[in-house]
This record gives C-alpha cells, structure tokens and sequence, in this order.
C-alpha cells in the first residue's frame, strides 16, 4: 500500500517536474527571442560603413606662419546644381588661412538605411554643399564679418540622408567635363535626399569651406633655400612629400612620417608624374581608403595638385581632423575612415620671379598657372620689398589682377 502511494506520487511529480521544465524552456525561449532579435538589428546596424576624403589648402609665408589670403578665383569650377552658402564667389570673398576643399562622405550598406550627419567647422563655415541642406542654408551671412572674430563655429547637417544600395547609378561621371564628377567613380552606395523641390540624388555627400585655423605644420625657407618643415601636433603626421613643378619639369621627395622637424632641399628632388601619382595612390590606401576611392581623389584633383609652383602634401593627422572638422553620424556607426590631405603652398624664389617676370611681360599664360594664389604671392612681395619703385610696380599689378578679376565676374 505505501509502495503505490509512493510510485503515484513519484509519477505526479515527474508529470508536473517535466511540465514546468517544458514552461520554462518555453519561457527562456520567449524571453530569448527579443534579444536575440534586437541583438541582429544592433549588429546589424554597425554593418554600415562611412569613408571621407578632402583637402586643407593652406599657403605657408617665409618665416612659415600660415598667410592670410584671398583667392582670386571663386567657385567657378563647381557644377551649377551645386548649392553656395551665398552667391557662387561668396567663398571667394573670404579671407582665410586654411580653404577645406571637396570633402566627400561615401557610405558603404548591405542594406537600405537611414542616417543623419552633422559636420562642424572650427572658426570656419561650410560655404558649398550637395545635396541638400537647410541647416546650411540657413545661415544668414549678409553682414560682413571675419572668420578670425567668429566665437563660434560653422556646421552643416543632413537630417535624413537615404542610403540606397540599390539605388540608380548612372550619374555623369566624364571627369574631363568638370572635375567634381571624378569622386563618383567609386563603388560606394547611392544616396537619396529629400528637398521642399524633390529627391536629390547622388554618390555621396559634399561640401566645401574656409577657416581662420592654422595648419597642423609650418614650412619656411632658409638662405640657402632648404625647405623647414616642423610639425605642430603631438600626433605623428603619417606622410610629407616636397613637390615642385617648372614648366615641363616635374621633381618630388617622399619625407616619410614627420614627428618633429626636417629640413628638405629643393636641389635634390627628382622625379616623374606617373611615379607621383602612383605613390600618393598608395599613401592614401595605406590610410584606410580604398583603391578606387584613392583613385578618384586623385582624379579630381591631379589638375590642381601638380600645378606650377612649389608646396608640401602631407597627410594630416586623424586627431587634427577630428578636433577641427567633427563628424557625427546618427544612429552611431562602429566604422569611419577619415583621410585628408594637406597643401601647403610655398612662395619661393622661382615663384616670385615668375610671377613678377609674367606681369612685366604680360604672359596670361604663365599668370593662369598660379592663377588663386596670385594676391597672397604678390602681398608677400610686396611686404618683403625695400624699394619704393618695385613696391608701387608690384601693388600696381595687384590692382590690374583684381581688376580682371572683377572683369571676368561681371561678364
């Protein structure tokens, strides 16, 4: 008798142990499933990945302090649906130290998503964008001001910024009809953003603009002519590279990494285009961009890059970029790639004689190759000068450039 009662109540809790095991794998699983669903949209939302590329042009006086300049030519280069903070020369109008050039943001996605960017620009505004932005464009910049008196900083966002990867892709890419269609050779995902007029569509994300900031190095030029180059950030600057261009001859020097100073000799560079061009290509995939992405960096700007004159590239340090120009992507992305690359402009002797030679000879054509640089080349001479007679001579042909200037913006 004890012995049934026993084997009942031994089969009654087994029936009961193995339904609450059942519930409980029941309710683990239940409980599971949320997590392991927004663990994949959490991981899935670090599958996108965002590329940059620019340029900070910089022009560095003999004593290596950043000039204050004004190019003489504006946004002429630019295609007409590109949007200006103003007027298309208002950029133009700008005195500045550094002249951040053609950023562009690629975004890489298995899927279709949506993000927010915002950039900001210390003691600097964003004067051209596409596509896109009210932000930007509400900014009201009628009175005149000066970027070296700005307590604040410019920005620009795009709130929605559709990423498409399956998007159209047949935008005008013929580098040869504007330069600005060269950074669409890449294999990165289309983006759609939306305005009051429609859609607008593109490759990327761009923008341009100026600051009153000095550059992360300095450059000046000794009595013998030797290049100094020092760096002004702790962080190491990953590459510097000494060019100069008279007429038809070409000559470079590859530095390195820079962590202090160097000193760097025009007399010794040597030197080919092609050569050049493939050595920057692989300076800028070692930096974290990709191969068609270095390519079109390139691309877009090989006419400006190797004009004629002396300057440095250099690649300028992740930190410099970040502290002066911060991205911020919404939701928050696990991979950005960051690479720019710094021209610092040289006024050396070879130059100040060409341009001076030119004016007195009236040779447009030698004139044309230093064409934005002309002002601060010829406020330099000017100030360096002793000679009453050669100081009116070059503020004379300071006025006759401003003059064409105006001249060709009026017609």
């Amino acid at each position: 008798m004890k012995s049934g009662i026993t084997g009942a109540v031994a089969m009654r809790f087994a029936f009961f142990f193995v339904r609450a095991i059942a519930g409980a794998a029941v309710l683990l699983t239940f409980l599971a499933f949320p997590r392991a669903h927004f663990a994949e949209q959490n991981s899935s939302s670090s599958d996108l990945t965002v590329h940059e590329w620019g340029t900070f042009t910089s022009i560095s006086g003999k004593d290596g302090k950043p000039i204050n300049w004004l190019p003489f030519t504006g946004s002429t280069d630019l295609p007409s649906f590109v949007e200006h903070l103003r007027e298309p020369n208002f950029k133009g109008g700008l005195r500045g130290t550094i002249r951040m050039e053609t950023p562009v943001i690629y975004f890489y996605s298995p899927r279709e998503t949506t993000v927010s960017v915002n950039v900001s620009f210390a003691k600097g505004l964003i004067t051209e964008w596409y596509p896109h932005s009210a932000s930007a464009a509400a900014i009201d910049p009628r009175k005149d001001f000066s970027l070296f008196l700005m307590q604040g900083q410019g920005a620009i966002s795009w709130n929605s910024v559709h990423i498409e990867p399956g998007g159209a892709t047949d935008f005008p890419c013929d580098a040869s009809k504007n330069h600005y269609y060269a950074a669409r050779e890449t294999s990165s995902a289309p983006i759609r953003v939306g305005t009051p007029s429609g859609d607008q569509h593109e490759r990327f994300l761009f923008y341009r603009g100026v600051s009153a900031l000095a550059p992360p190095i300095s450059a000046g030029l000794s009595r013998d002519g030797a290049v100094l180059v020092q760096s002004l950030v702790q962080e190491e600057v990953p590459d510097v590279i000494l060019f100069e261009r008279r007429g038809d001859k070409i000559c470079y020097r590859i530095l390195g990494p820079l962590h202090d100073q160097a000193s760097l000799a025009l007399s010794q560079l040597e030197g080919s285009l092609p050569a050049l061009f493939s050595d920057l290509e692989g300076i800028l995939i070692s930096q974290g961009l990709h191969a068609d992405e270095a390519h079109a960096m390139l691309e877009t700007w090989k006419n400006s890059w190797f004009e004629e004159g002396s300057r440095l590239f250099y690649i300028v340090p992740r930190s410099f970029v970040d502290s002066v120009l911060p991205l911020a992507i919404s939701p928050a992305r696990a991979e950005i790639t960051r690479v720019f690359v710094g021209r610092l402009e040289l006024i050396t002797p070879a130059t100040e004689q060409a341009v001076e030679s030119a004016f007195a000879s009236g040779d447009r054509a030698i004139l044309a190759k230093y064409s934005r640089f002309l002002e601060p080349i010829l406020q330099t001479m000017i100030q360096q000068t002793t000679d009453p007679a050669r100081q009116r001579r070059l503020t004379a042909y300071l006025n006759s450039a401003y003059t064409d200037v105006s001249a060709e913006a009026d017609r």
